[in-house]
């Protein structure tokens, strides 16, 4: 069994001169955002959830993006309520969130 039973990892890349990169689009503002609702759900720790910053993942054109692992399950997002969704359907009920989900290769 894994130490979590997920792991999401959030691309937090910032990228020169300007180029686009997920930091761009508030994925800082949402990893924080996301960690504190993980906790407040109680769904933080050993069993349970990890919620990380990434370096680059490569796919900041597609971005903001996220990963959870696991199910390698790759994720855009905009606000709030997007990150709600992906943790109570995703993380919480097992579903993925087919409008958020990005391809699996782009």
């Amino acid at each position: 069994m894994s130490f979590y039973s997920h792991h999401v990892f959030f691309c937090t890349n910032q990228r020169e001169a300007g180029r686009d990169c997920c930091n761009n689009h508030g994925a800082s503002e949402l990893l924080d955002y996301a960690k504190d609702r993980i906790r407040e759900l109680g769904l933080k720790g050993e069993g349970k959830v990890r919620v990380q910053k990434a370096g680059c993942l490569d796919r900041c054109d597609l971005g903001p993006v996220l990963v959870i692992y696991p199910e390698e399950t790759w994720y855009t997002f905009i606000d709030r309520e997007d990150i709600d969704e992906i943790i109570s359907e995703h993380i919480v009920n097992g579903r993925v969130v087919e409008r958020l989900k990005l391809p699996d290769h782009a």
